[in-house]
């Protein structure tokens, strides 16, 4: 078993698939409940107050996530992890990335943060360091491409991209209400459309994030029978209630 201190950390990398140790010499945006554990004197600010307002206004432009964010400064090591989700670090100079929010993990103050066109995403912009966690290992995929909106993580360098309805993969009346009103899940009905120069990030899985015990019960549901669902409905259900009372 292997055991760290703050000489043997990692500095600005992983320290595992999994966990993610930042060296803090300056002001960083990490999203609030993902810090594991730290070395050094760090200091962790809710966004807004009045000591980092100026930070803010310079690198923070997403209002409807400023709850889901603070501000981690002084010196030291800081250790991050995502549920067992992967963890990686992506390099900006002078270039712009966009993130599926949720999965947003942190980035460094000379990087400034604003809502995408897309809903759901943060675009940003600069340069410095992006940390993110994802459902299994990333790929990247060069534009032109189709991607499943539940597989994708996001985008660099390229324009913002749009929905593609294939009506191909429509066989019935249920599934074409579904299309028409936005509710499908089906990657084959829907995909997100990139055209031009760029790079796409997508995840291996198509499970949203979430804890590790989640995933395997999600992933373990085609293999059930009608009476096995139908006795997982009623536990949950029961569940819900007593956790309401």
């Amino acid at each position: 078993m292997t055991s760290y201190n703050p000489n043997t950390l990692p500095k600005n990398d992983n320290l595992s698939r999994f966990a993610f140790v930042v060296d803090v010499e300056e002001e960083i945006f990490i999203r609030k409940g993902k810090m594991v554990a730290f070395y050094g004197q760090l200091q962790f600010e809710s966004l807004g107050s009045s000591v980092v307002d100026i930070l803010i206004k310079e690198a923070f432009n997403a209002p409807a996530y400023i709850q889901h964010f603070i501000i981690a400064k002084g010196h030291g090591q800081l250790i991050l992890g995502d549920n067992g989700n992967d963890i990686a670090s992506y390099d900006l100079d002078n270039a712009n990335m966009t993130i599926k929010a949720k999965h947003l993990l942190g980035f460094t103050k000379d990087i400034v943060c604003q809502e995408s066109t897309m809903i759901g995403f943060l675009t940003l912009m600069g340069t410095g360091k992006i940390l993110a966690s994802s459902n299994g290992p990333v790929h990247f995929l060069d534009l032109p491409c189709r991607v499943d909106e539940q597989a994708i993580l996001g985008w660099a360098d390229c324009p913002s991209p749009s929905y593609r309805y294939d009506y191909a993969h429509v066989n019935d009346l249920l599934s074409l209400v579904g299309v028409m009103t936005g509710i499908t899940l089906s990657g084959e009905e829907k995909q997100i459309d990139f055209r031009g120069e760029g790079t796409v990030l997508i995840q291996s899985s198509e499970l949203a994030l979430g804890s590790p015990t989640l995933g395997h019960l999600l992933s373990q549901l085609p293999a059930l029978g009608r009476n096995e669902l139908n006795s997982l409905s009623a536990a949950v259900a029961q569940q819900i209630t007593s956790q309401n009372r």
